[in-house]
C-alpha cells in the first residue's frame, strides 16, 4: 500500500495521567502517583503511535485539578489527538477527568495499574481501582462514552491487548468523524438496493461525498494520459510483468487501466478523500474503453477503497474496516452470491473482478481477463487466501443505522469467474436470516482480521450507529 493514502495516519494519543491533590500524604502518595506515571510513559513507547504528553502544561504533567481540565482539553486540541487515555496513577480526579473528556470530545480510555498494601506501615498509597469505579461514573454523569481496561499489572498482557484495541478504536473514529467520499457518475439504474441518504449521512455522522459527473472523470482520465503518459507506461509495464493476460487484453487495455488508476488516485489526493465509489457499468466503459474492475482492485492495493455499483454505504463500510486495522491490509467489497453445494455453512464471495491481488492465494495466477458478460478488459480473475476474515456492512433503512459484522474462514470450493473467496461461518441459517430482514443487501466489505471488537467498541462513540453482530 503506498504512504501517501496510509502512511499519515498514525493515532495521535493525549496522556492524562491522573492523580489526587497533593495535600494527602496517605493513602494518595504524591511520590508514588509521579513514579507510576513515569511506568506507564515509558511503556507507551511499545505502541506505534504518537504520544502527546502534558509535561510542559501542567504540574508533574499530571491531570489533578479542575482548573486545568480546560486548559489540557485546549492543548489536546491544539495538537490535533485522536483520542486520550487517563491512566490513574492513584485514586485521581474523576470530575477533572469527566471535564476533560466532555471538552476534548475524543475516544477516553481510563485504566489503573494494580495497587499493594506497603509491609511497612500497611497503607495503600494509590487506590487505583477504587479511583477507576469513581471515574467511570462521573464520565456516565457527564455523558462522556469511555473504554478501560481492567485493572492489572502494567507488563500483564491485558495492558497491552486494551492499549492496541483503544488505538485501533481511536483510528476508526478519526476515519469517520473526517469522512469524504467521492462518487463518479450515478448509482447503476437497476441498483436500487444502493440507495442512500446523502443528507442523513451528512447531518448525522459528517460525512460528506463529493460526485463529479463522468464527463468530468474522462477529462482528467485523458489529461492523465497525455500529460502523465509515462508514468501511465510504466504502470502498464509492471502489470504486463506481474500478471497473465488472457486473449483479447491488449497493451491499449491496460494503458487505460493505468491511467484511470493514478486518475482516480490523483483526485483523491487532492480532494483529501477516504474512498472513491463509481458507476462500472457501460458509462465509465464508454468513458473510459474498458471494463473498470481490475483498477478497481488495484487502487485497494494501494490502500484507497475503490467501490463499485455506486455503493456509497460500501464505501463507508470500507473505511471503518481498514481504519480498525490500523490500514495493515486491503479491503474487498463482494456480492453474497450462492450456498456452498456441499457444506451448508459454506458461502461464495465474488465479484467481476474487482479484489486486490494482494489478497489472492500464494502462488497462485494474477489473470486479467474479459468481463464475464460484458465481453471486454479488463477484470481479475484469482481466488482470494483463506484463514480469518471478517465480514461486515453498513446501512440503513428509516433513518437507523446499523453494522453487520460476522467472523467467518476460508474454506475450500469450486472455481468460479472473476475474483472470489468461499467462507464458512458457525451458522449461515442465522447469518442469512440477519441479512434478509437488514437492512442489508448483498454487498458486503471482507478484511482479513480480526477488526469486530474494535467496531462494536468504536460504536460506543458513534451516536446512531447500532453495532450488530450475527
Amino acid at each position: 500500500m503506498l504512504d501517501c493514502f496510509v502512511g499519515n495516519k498514525r493515532v495521535r494519543m493525549g496522556f492524562a495521567p491522573l492523580r489526587r491533590a497533593a495535600w494527602l500524604h496517605k493513602p494518595f502518595n504524591l511520590p508514588e502517583a509521579i513514579k507510576h506515571k513515569e511506568l506507564i510513559e515509558q511503556a507507551m513507547a511499545q505502541f506505534d503511535i504518537e504520544l502527546i504528553t502534558l509535561d510542559n502544561i501542567t504540574q508533574d504533567g499530571m491531570l489533578f485539578d479542575l482548573a486545568d481540565a480546560e486548559k489540557v482539553a485546549e492543548y489536546f486540541s491544539k495538537e490535533r489527538v485522536d483520542g486520550v487515555f487517563i491512566p490513574h496513577c492513584n485514586f485521581g480526579s474523576e470530575e477533572a477527568a469527566a471535564r476533560l473528556g466532555k471538552m476534548l470530545g475524543k475516544p477516553v480510555l481510563i485504566w489503573g495499574p494494580k495497587d499493594y498494601i506497603n509491609p511497612d506501615d500497611l497503607y495503600r498509597y494509590r487506590d487505583s481501582q477504587c479511583g477507576i469505579f469513581a471515574t467511570s461514573k462521573v464520565l456516565s454523569m457527564y455523558g462522556v462514552p469511555f473504554s478501560y481496561i481492567e485493572n492489572c499489572d502494567l507488563d500483564d498482557p491485558v495492558f497491552a491487548q486494551g492499549m492496541n484495541k483503544f488505538i485501533s478504536v481511536c483510528s476508526v473514529i478519526t476515519a469517520f468523524r473526517n469522512m469524504r467520499l467521492g462518487q463518479i457518475g450515478t448509482r447503476p439504474g437497476p441498483f436500487a438496493s444502493v440507495k442512500c441518504n446523502e443528507m442523513e449521512l451528512l447531518q448525522n455522522f459528517g460525512i460528506e461525498i463529493l460526485p463529479i459527473t463522468m464527463t468530468d472523470m474522462k477529462r482528467m482520465f485523458e489529461q492523465t494520459m497525455k500529460e502523465r503518459y509515462n508514468e501511465v507506461a510504466e504502470q502498464m509495464s509492471l502489470m504486463k510483468k506481474i500478471h497473465t493476460l488472457k486473449p483479447g487484453v491488449e497493451d491499449e487495455h491496460l494503458l487505460n487501466a493505468a491511467a484511470l488508476k493514478l486518475t482516480v488516485e490523483a483526485w483523491a489526493l487532492a480532494e483529501n478523500l477516504s474512498a472513491v465509489v463509481t458507476m462500472c457499468w457501460a458509462p465509465m466503459i464508454e468513458a473510459i474503453g474498458i471494463a473498470p474492475c481490475f483498477t478497481l482492485g488495484d487502487v485497494c492495493d494501494d490502500g484507497l477503497p475503490f467501490i463499485c455499483e455506486g455503493d456509497i454505504h460500501g464505501a463507508v463500510t470500507a473505511v471503518l474496516a481498514m481504519a480498525a486495522t490500523r490500514y495493515t491490509t486491503p479491503i474487498f467489497l463482494a456480492d453474497i452470491t450462492i450456498r456452498h453445494p456441499d457444506n451448508p455453512n459454506a458461502e461464495l464471495l465474488w465479484h467481476c473482478g474487482v479484489f486486490a491481488k494482494s489478497l489472492a492465494k500464494p502462488q497462485s495466477e494474477l489473470v486479467i481477463g474479459n468481463h464475464y458478460n460484458r465481453l471486454c478488459p479488463a477484470v481479475g480473475e484469482w481466488e482470494l487466501k483463506g484463514g480469518l476474515v471478517n465480514i461486515l456492512r453498513f446501512d440503513a433503512i428509516s433513518g437507523e443505522y446499523s453494522m453487520f459484522m460476522g467472523a467467518a474462514h476460508g474454506t475450500d470450493g469450486p472455481k468460479t469467474l472473476g475474483a472470489y473467496m468461499w467462507i464458512e461461518v458457525d451458522d449461515w441459517s442465522k447469518w442469512e436470516q440477519r441479512l434478509v430482514y437488514g437492512p442489508y443487501i448483498h454487498h458486503c466489505v471482507g478484511i482479513h482480521a480480526d477488526v469486530i471488537p474494535v467496531l462494536q467498541e468504536a460504536c460506543r462513540y458513534i451516536p446512531g450507529l447500532v453495532p450488530d453482530l450475527v
